[in-house]
């Protein structure tokens, strides 16, 4: 009985969506000769392939099967890889790239013929499979630097990820994007592991980037966001090239059409706090900013959902419905796929998915004018910076080029507390060309446009990691609304000690204390220590770039404390 139905849902598929296997000389000229490609499916058909018996239980047996949680979102698990693996990250080393990409522990190289046999194993495994999907997009809302990407893959929890992510394009962008091919190219067999025989991969796991062929392939790993960040590298090779400045950072606009952008690793806040219910979105990651202002690339948000609450998080919770994606999270025990938001036992990285419009107010076109307000996100995990300090222009270069934070649990492979790190520019992991080209062109800009800086801790307060406890999303979002509203234009400021941050003595609505760090911890001299600490850590960090840096930016940029 159980095989009859199987062969009906199959054949309905069949019959249903026979169009979708039409195909064009530019995909045939990729090398896919799988006959059952489903070409930029509607998220409804997405939904009935993820139901597919051959498709609902994957290759890998370490994965779950695709089920459809209580409000509608095509819940999936990524395998035993629940975040991305940096270390498995290759650029191709060849003539165009040899003298450009900042090489080092950030890009990896691999050689032409290794990349080969990478994509040639991971299209050859797609051309095995049950179904193939192809989607078609675009990245950029900006039409005068628009990029158009196609991904190949199995699963259709990709596909509907990338579907998402990506800007969504009508019919006839589709024909006139897409005529000669895409200007990117995705080649997913994730589910397949990489040829251990291959000297180019250290493992099973391989995202390798070929910039002369405008395309990668992924072998090893089923996670989502390996897609996402992969194109989000490549923009951030191009797009300097042209004069403009690629950010890893959220971003959205007032009523007034002030612009504030959220510079931040995973886990800092970008994407809850440029969800505001008082300004208009315009989205949660990766951002342009040009000689006009700025545009969004993506055309959906990708959030992280540990303990996501209604409450604290309402626009976040309510958009994970249908045609969103839920990864790797567990649900309510005895309930009916109803989502246990707190439950942390596969990973600490659970994420969803959804498109930029499922937040209320979003502005699209994703675009806008040039910021007022600049936030770098940073999560202290020493617990001794401010939760917000103004910085001058000296201090924003230089905190900028220094990217603090902590990378939090689950976000990358074998993290499980928070670490505190460095990351260049705040996105150190994503960027094809070195620090120094992204911050001239920052600062540049923000002098140009008069633009507030901002550092604001949303890390740990009254103690490190393990005895004090993470910033209150309310203390947060009241700084910065309080920011937005003109509030700090005119108040008063102390002098915080070893950073020389100038720090507002009072916000309406946050306890005095908390402004002011050392007033939260118990033990002072713990605190003394720790903030001594991480000063040397940011001073041994910065001698790597001292070379390139203004003398005035390190000496009135940075902590001045000597050791």
């Amino acid at each position: 009985m159980q095989s009859n139905i199987r062969r009906v849902l199959q054949k309905g598929i069949s019959r249903r969506y026979k169009h979708h296997r039409e195909i064009d000389d530019t995909i045939r000229a990729t090398g896919l000769t799988n006959t059952h490609v489903v070409r930029n499916p509607s998220v409804a058909e997405i939904y009935e392939y993820a139901m597919l018996p051959q498709l609902k239980e994957s290759h890998d047996r370490r994965v779950r099967d695709t089920v459809i949680s209580s409000t509608g979102a095509l819940v999936n698990y990524s395998g035993h890889l629940m975040g991305r693996s940096p270390k498995d990250k290759r650029v191709v080393y060849d003539e165009l790239s040899q003298d450009q990409i900042w090489w080092g522990d950030v890009n990896k190289p691999i050689t032409p013929h290794g990349y080969d046999a990478n994509r040639a194993r991971a299209m050859d495994y797609l051309n095995t499979r049950p179904y193939v999907f192809v989607i078609d997009g675009l990245a950029s809302w900006d039409p005068d630097n628009r990029f158009s990407v196609r991904v190949f893959c199995n699963r259709p929890y990709h596909a509907l990820f990338m579907k998402q992510m990506l800007i969504r394009p009508t019919p006839d962008q589709i024909d006139k994007e897409f005529e000669d091919g895409a200007d990117f190219t995705i080649i997913n067999g994730g589910e397949f592991a990489a040829d251990p025989g291959n000297n180019s991969v250290t493992g099973e796991t391989s995202v390798a980037v070929n910039l002369r062929k405008g395309e990668m392939a992924i072998l090893g790993t089923q996670y989502a966001g390996e897609m996402k960040k992969g194109l989000f590298g490549v923009m951030h090779y191009y797009m300097p090239k042209r004069g403009i400045l690629s950010m890893h950072a959220s971003a959205n606009e007032g009523e007034s059409g002030d612009i504030s952008i959220l510079f931040g690793l995973s886990g800092t806040g970008k994407t809850t706090l440029s969800a505001d219910p008082h300004r208009h979105l315009l989205g949660d990651d990766e951002h342009c900013w040009t000689d006009q202002g700025i545009f969004n690339i993506e055309g959906g948000c990708y959030a992280k959902c540990i303990d996501l609450s209604e409450e604290s998080e309402p626009e976040i919770y309510n958009a994970i419905k249908f045609g969103a994606i839920l990864e790797n999270v567990a649900f309510c025990k005895d309930s009916r796929r109803e989502v246990d938001y707190h439950n942390v036992r596969l990973t600490e990285n659970t994420r969803c998915a959804y498109p930029l419009e499922y937040i209320p107010g979003a502005k699209i076109p994703a675009v806008g004018g040039h910021p007022k307000n600049i936030f770098f996100l940073v999560c202290d995990a020493y617990g001794v910076l401010p939760p917000v300090a103004k910085l001058n222009r000296d201090q924003a270069k230089y905190h900028f080029i220094s990217g603090y934070t902590s990378k939090v649990a689950g976000t990358e492979v074998g993290i499980t507390d928070p670490v505190a790190t460095f990351s260049a520019c705040y996105g150190e992991a994503f960027l094809p060309l070195h620090p120094f080209t992204y911050a001239k062109m920052l600062a540049e800009k923000v002098e140009k446009h008069n633009t507030n800086v901002w550092l604001v801790n949303t890390g740990w307060t009254g103690g490190s990691f393990g005895k004090g406890s993470r910033m209150r999303l309310s203390y947060t979002r009241r700084m910065i609304d309080a920011i937005h509203e003109g509030e700090l234009d005119n108040t008063e400021y102390n002098k915080f000690d070893v950073f020389n941050l100038d720090v507002p003595t009072h916000i309406e609505g946050i306890p005095d204390d908390v402004l002011w760090p050392e007033n939260t911890w118990g033990d002072k001299d713990a605190f003394k220590t720790q903030l001594r600490k991480l000063a040397e850590q940011f001073q041994q960090n910065f001698k790597k770039y001292e070379d390139e840096t203004p003398r005035e930016v390190i000496e009135r940029g940075g902590p001045t404390i000597d050791f």
